[in-house]
């Protein structure tokens, strides 16, 4: 039996020695198991967690020493069936002039894999592009980048669904800069790029009154009507919007009950009907921390960002913690903290262990019921939590 995993919140030195994939149980939670991904790099954020055709589950991040950086790359660790250890890191992009984020894996009805990320250069979200890499091999290898869509600046995060008549839905968020200035995110707007050709071409559409609201990460239907839900640019509250035609339109996203950070949030309809979701559970009024905008780091003094107000970026990135409705996002009476701690995200800088953030984390559940989670820690890692049950 390997070592436990401490339940406090671990240091720079203490994340490095576990980053080598195996499962551990962890000491405060009989229910619980957790591994760190191996990577070779020093900054590792936004995992995406889906099952590959032979059962393997997969883990896709970004990484490299700097978001925005041009050695911002998208790599991927599996962990396959019966398993105990993730296996290395593969390298699955390699653009360097171009800071390649945000990948999500979709399984195609015909067998394919599909990647799909980011690319943009440096911190403008809004000259980014989506790219895609097919594999047809089960995800062992990937083919060259193919550009996705034709609207500059569309950004993606969550997963693919199916629509109505086998179109594909890949939910996405449009940045949108201010004229003369940098892309601050105050303007951002939520999009469904809809395929009828099986992702030779792409439809842009906008959702309603969606300003602010990105991440857009829609769910099974139940009884007829699918929910998506959201980040909140604004830092306010978890947003919701409802679709009554199997994803092809939206209504506008209204906020819940959940409070939200500017910061990723993902759910997963559970067996059972009810809505598992992991998050940050904090907003701008529950914090006083601000940063300028998301690449400040990066960025020249002389080409600062010059946004309206009001995006509002460095609100702390924790507790994570899942939270189950039972009524469609209604209320969610079910809050288990899986990390917790000061939550810094005033910098970017993993090199120097100065971030503290537990963010953008990705929830499955497997056929066996067990809940299968992945998130951020302090930048420098991919943790993944196992629960054998919601």
């Amino acid at each position: 039996m390997p070592e436990s995993m401490p339940a406090r919140e671990l240091h720079r030195d203490e994340i490095v020695s576990r980053m080598d994939g195996l499962l551990r149980p962890n000491a405060a939670e009989p229910d619980r198991t957790d591994a760190f991904l191996p990577s070779p790099v020093v900054q590792n954020h936004a995992a995406n967690l889906a099952f590959l055709p032979d059962g393997s589950l997969a883990c896709v991040w970004f990484g490299g020493t700097m978001e925005g950086m041009g050695d911002i790359s998208v790599w991927m660790s599996t962990l396959a069936p019966g398993s105990d250890r993730w296996s290395a890191a593969r390298q699955l992009t390699d653009d360097s002039q171009r800071s390649e984020q945000n990948p999500v894996l979709f399984n195609a009805p015909d067998g394919a894999v599909w990647l799909f990320h980011t690319s943009q250069p440096g911190g403008r979200q809004d000259e980014c592009r989506i790219m895609a890499r097919v594999s047809a091999d089960g995800g062992a290898s990937f083919g060259p980048p193919r550009l996705i869509g034709e609207t500059r600046g569309v950004f993606v995060r969550q997963p693919l669904r199916l629509g109505p008549a086998g179109e594909w839905l890949l939910p996405g968020f449009h940045c949108i800069a201010t004229p003369g200035a940098r892309w601050t995110g105050d303007r951002d707007l939520a999009v469904m790029l809809v395929s009828r050709d099986a992702g030779q071409s792409w439809q842009t559409v906008a959702v309603p009154e969606s300003t602010g609201a990105v991440h857009m990460n829609p769910l099974p239907s139940r009884n007829g009507v699918m929910p998506a839900f959201y980040r909140d640019r604004f830092a306010q509250s978890v947003r919701r919007s409802l679709s009554h035609d199997g994803g092809l339109s939206w209504s506008a996203p209204e906020p819940t009950v959940l409070p939200n950070n500017n910061s990723s949030v993902q759910a997963v309809r559970l067996h059972d009907g009810r809505i598992a979701m992991v998050l940050n559970p904090v907003n701008a009024a529950m914090s006083a921390d601000r940063r300028a905008s998301l690449y400040d780091e990066i960025e020249d003094e002389g080409d600062a960002p010059q946004g309206t107000g009001g995006a509002i970026w460095g609100v702390p990135r924790a507790p994570m913690t899942l939270a189950i409705s039972p009524d469609e996002g209604d209320s969610f009476p079910v809050m288990r903290n899986l990390e917790t701690g000061p939550g810094t995200c005033l910098s970017n800088n993993s090199q120097d262990a100065v971030n503290r953030e537990f963010s953008y984390p990705s929830i499955l559940q497997g056929p066996d019921g067990a809940l299968h989670i992945a998130y951020t820690y302090h930048r420098r890692a991919i943790r993944y939590v196992r629960l054998e049950s919601a």
